[in-house]
């Protein structure tokens, strides 16, 4: 099944990896969307992002890889520090805009 068009997944899949390729141990469309939803969900800092993600790990497990479980607080930050913050607000920019679109257009249709 083909993903939306408004899905983290698919608006973030822009967004350069600032990571050295050995270190990778998590994905990083893994990471900014179990990010994004911890935050949604209330989140304030890297271990309540952590926390939110294990809280909610076969959930998350239905649209995401996951292939070395859960990271970690330290690895959120770490990736967060060296993300383009630029880059990452046009990603976020342009899911947001795509949400508004499809809330507008079916609260007409």
């Amino acid at each position: 099944m083909a993903a939306p068009s408004f899905s983290i997944l698919r608006c973030f899949a822009s967004l350069k990896d600032p990571r050295i390729n050995r270190r990778k141990r998590h994905q990083l469309l893994d990471i900014v969307a179990i990010a994004l939803c911890a935050v949604i969900a209330g989140a304030n800092n890297w271990q309540q992002i952590e926390q939110f993600a294990h809280t909610r790990r076969d959930w998350l497990k239905t649209f995401l890889s996951l292939p070395n479980g859960i990271p970690s607080h330290d690895t959120f930050e770490r990736l967060f520090a060296r993300l383009s913050p630029a880059a990452f607000q046009r990603c976020l920019l342009g899911w947001l805009a795509a949400h508004t679109y499809v809330n507008i257009s079916s609260k007409q249709g």
